[in-house]
């Protein structure tokens, strides 16, 4: 069996690339280390946004394991411009997979990136894996797996959150296990 661990980043300052950990969020990251700790991961894989990398480089130096840094985890981009309406905008994208704003990704292309990570895991020998990313992203790749998974739950995320995804014999088992 392999399982890989899909974890949305903890509680940030921000949304920018270079936003930081809260107090709370550093707190969260190490009640994180915590969980993980008998998991034997042997494999992490980070959005570069510092929020992303911070929150799981507690448990990365506790395991000893290099955090591996990929541009295919940064956030979904709804659009390049200023949405007054952006979250019923987000609900529409939903809805429509192939929905695509001003200088956006479309669910569909958001999902195909994300996918990838998780095949290129897939196709290598580690049996335990961490991702870590953004809310938009996360929920996307959920949606991959699991079809009833949309927009409600995107609002349901919480900062952290986990869920955790094994493979065994052609099955797929998606479960969250974080609580918050």
């Amino acid at each position: 069996m392999k399982s890989i661990y899909i974890i949305r980043h903890c509680q940030a300052e921000g949304q920018a690339a270079d936003a930081q950990l809260t107090d709370l969020g550093v707190k969260q990251s190490n009640e994180l280390t915590a969980f993980l700790s008998d998991k034997n991961i042997d494999l992490i894989v980070s959005s570069p946004y510092e929020r992303a990398i911070q929150t799981i480089q507690p448990f990365a130096d506790k395991a000893g394991i290099e955090i591996k840094l990929d541009d295919r985890l940064v956030e979904r981009v709804l659009s390049r411009e200023n949405l007054p309406n952006w979250k019923e905008m987000l609900r529409e994208t939903y809805d429509d997979l192939d929905l695509n704003f001003k200088g956006g990704e479309s669910s569909n292309t958001a999902i195909s990136r994300a996918v990838t990570v998780v095949n290129d895991i897939l196709n290598h020998t580690y049996e335990n894996s961490v991702i870590v990313s953004h809310g938009n992203l996360i929920s996307l790749l959920l949606k991959h797996f699991d079809n009833s998974i949309g927009f409600k739950e995107w609002e349901a995320l919480s900062n952290p959150d986990m869920y955790h995804l094994s493979f065994e014999d052609n099955s797929t088992n998606l479960r969250r296990v974080w609580n918050d």
